[in-house]
């Protein structure tokens, strides 16, 4: 059964690539472009992570982590940033992501994260 993955960001161009990426390694993705698509994605199906961008219009990616938290506290969160601060990180830890990975990243990168997030994420 192929790992299912949720994508979040506001850029095309970055969804569009991160679902290429995945997709070769062999992952179902679903895409959305906000944080609200998001949760009404994670109503419908159930994925194995969760791939969000911190900065988002509307609701960002701190408002959808702790949403996700409260009501699926155990599936892992990998968060991308193009703005890899120490406070970014530590808050989206703090908030509940499980793995954060820096924007730009090389697709190797991605796939070794998006692994990690997942193998931890079960035995956690």
């Amino acid at each position: 059964m192929k790992k299912s993955i949720l994508i979040v960001d506001d850029d095309r161009i970055v969804l569009d690539s991160c679902k290429r990426i995945l997709e070769a390694e062999g992952y179902a993705t679903a895409l959305t472009s906000s944080a609200k698509e998001a949760l009404q994605a994670l109503e419908k199906k159930n994925f194995d992570l969760l791939l969000v961008d911190v900065i988002m219009p509307e609701y960002d990616g701190m408002y959808l982590i702790g949403n996700v938290r409260e009501n699926l506290p155990h599936l892992p969160i990998l968060v991308m940033s193009g703005y890899p601060t120490p406070g970014t990180i530590s808050s989206g830890l703090r908030m509940g992501a499980t793995h954060f990975i820096a924007k730009p990243f090389t697709p190797d990168e991605l796939a070794k994260a998006v692994c990690k997030a997942l193998t931890e994420g079960a035995e956690g």
